[in-house]
């Protein structure tokens, strides 16, 4: 028999193990085939990803790896081991590694979107922030007429701690998308609250307002950050216009609002809110937070009476 089609009857065969789940008798028969035929990229591919389903990680990545370095010789960037690769660091959380292949494959790469797309990505997965915004920029500056690119930009900058320059990324972003600029406004007014920088929320949150003034979920984030600007009379009425958008969510509106009250120390307000969620709808979990409210007042006695209700209907 020609050596060709020898070496291609192994090679079924062992696929056929794998099928069957039996990768240690696969294996050791394309380690084999391998080492016979050292530059053969199939043989070579069909190794590492018998390993990877063996759970074998460590040889999956040293046989990727030695078909990466292939891959960036090519004029042609395949990729195929690239993909393997990236997607086994992102499983592990190596995003140091990831990070790696990532800056190897844009260097010989350098206008592919894709590719660099991927190494902002794992730049931000590190923290290195000003990298990401570096990459970031070079894609706004590829397709100028992109929005996701700017939003990308906007987060990288956010956690550079470079925020007029995030926010300007982001508001490039609502101008390409004129029609709907409100779901970018969003974006940045989560990201400033996240960091506790509720005054630029709160502005920003009336901008979405002033461009969809019955998005429910617009009042329920403005009323968080009015509560920890201690404005807590106004967060009350911003949760009141979300039910006054949608009076069929109004229970969970105001279990929020009593979880937001709980999270800010404002425990009073809490068992208010979460007495009003309970009111629209006793849903089991409204009286949780209600008995979390009666703790954190010290009301003891109250509380275990509720969970006794819970425990009773449960």
């Amino acid at each position: 028999m020609p050596e060709k089609d020898n070496k291609t009857k192994i090679i079924d065969s062992a696929e056929n193990l794998i099928k069957q789940g039996k990768y240690q008798e696969a294996i050791p028969v394309l380690k084999k085939l391998h080492k016979k035929f050292p530059e053969d990229e199939p043989v070579l591919f069909i190794l590492a990803m018998a390993c990877y389903d063996s759970g074998d990680t460590k040889q999956a990545e040293k046989y990727l790896n030695v078909l990466f370095k292939k891959e960036l010789k090519r004029k042609v960037f395949t990729g195929f081991a690239f993909d393997e690769l990236v997607r086994l660091y992102k499983q592990q959380k190596n995003f140091q590694k990831l990070v790696n292949i990532c800056e190897k494959a844009v260097a010989v790469q350098p206008e592919d979107v894709g590719l660099l797309t991927e190494l902002g990505n794992a730049y931000m997965q590190c923290g290195e922030n000003d990298k990401a915004s570096g990459i970031y920029k070079t894609l706004t500056d590829m397709e100028n007429d992109n929005p996701v690119f700017c939003c990308l930009l906007g987060e990288a900058l956010f956690q550079a701690g470079r925020y007029r320059e995030s926010e300007d990324a982001f508001t490039k972003a609502a101008e390409m998308e004129s029609e709907k600029p409100d779901g970018h406004y969003f974006k940045m007014a989560i990201l400033f609250q996240q960091a506790r920088r509720d005054k630029d929320a709160e502005r920003l949150l009336n901008q979405c307002i002033a461009v969809n003034a019955t998005h429910p979920l617009y009042y329920c984030a403005l009323g968080d950050s009015l509560i920890f600007l201690g404005r807590t009379k106004e967060a009350k009425s911003a949760y009141e216009k979300a039910v006054e958008c949608d009076a069929a969510g109004a229970g969970s509106y105001f279990n929020r609002l009593g979880n937001a009250f709980m999270k800010a120390g404002k425990f009073f307000e809490a068992f208010d809110a979460f007495n009003l969620a309970i009111r629209h709808e006793p849903l089991q979990y409204y009286f949780l937070g209600l008995a979390s409210a009666c703790r954190a007042l010290g009301l003891i006695e109250q509380a275990d009476v509720i969970m006794a209700k819970v425990n009773q209907d449960g």
